[in-house]
């Protein structure tokens, strides 16, 4: 991403990665695409979050993933007790650390709302986190592909497929976690909401290639 870039298109992530922040970090706008289709292995509806010393991926359960839809179109499934595996996983993982007081309850409300499509999950979080950031970012979903200014196309840029991209835009620059004593990076943003707070700037900041 060049500096002079304002305007990103990036995917609608669920609660993303650090390396996505990295990347976004600085701009004026970020847009996603209501159209965009979707692939079962991207991150559309998975975030790493550290559990008891290991990496544990947390799964929004949806429908017709597989048929790649359009994102506005993926209904999250209910059916299956997701939910509370998430918000148990979240408590488990950061409930000691010292700012999960000032963040859990704000995302806990996003998530006991029952969203029923992914794409009004997967904005509501990144709103939220960009709040919590206190980024001056315009977060502006667009119906359709190819309508305004694309800027810097990230699309595709974070997948489990395509992790060199990630060594691109982001350089892991430890800081204290909850568990273990090794740094895991690229964690989702919670993570390093919850166990840095106002900090968070700083350590994005010197993550940044």
């Amino acid at each position: 991403m060049t500096k002079e870039s304002k305007v990103l298109t990036t995917d609608l992530l669920y609660l993303p990665q650090l390396a996505y922040f990295t990347a976004v970090n600085g701009a004026d706008k970020i847009q996603v695409y209501a159209d965009a289709k979707l692939s079962r292995q991207s991150y559309v509806n998975k975030a790493d979050v550290l559990l008891a010393n290991k990496r544990e991926t947390l799964i929004v359960p949806v429908h017709g993933l597989r048929k790649k839809l359009e994102i506005k179109e993926v209904k999250i499934d209910y059916h299956q007790k997701w939910l509370n595996v998430h918000l148990r996983g979240i408590k488990s993982a950061y409930g000691k650390s010292p700012f999960f007081e000032y963040f859990y309850d704000d995302l806990e409300q996003i998530y006991l709302r029952k969203p029923q499509f992914l794409i009004d999950l997967n904005l509501d979080l990144l709103t939220l986190c960009l709040e919590f950031l206190r980024w001056n970012v315009s977060l502006v979903v667009k119906e359709s592909e190819g309508k305004g200014d694309q800027g810097n196309d990230l699309r595709g840029f974070f997948h489990p497929k395509s992790l060199m991209s990630s060594d691109m835009v982001y350089k892991p620059h430890p800081y204290m976690q909850i568990f273990g004593a090794d740094f895991v990076p690229n964690l989702s943003i919670v993570d390093l909401l919850f166990c840095e707070g106002p900090a968070a700037n700083e350590v994005l900041n010197l993550s940044r290639k």
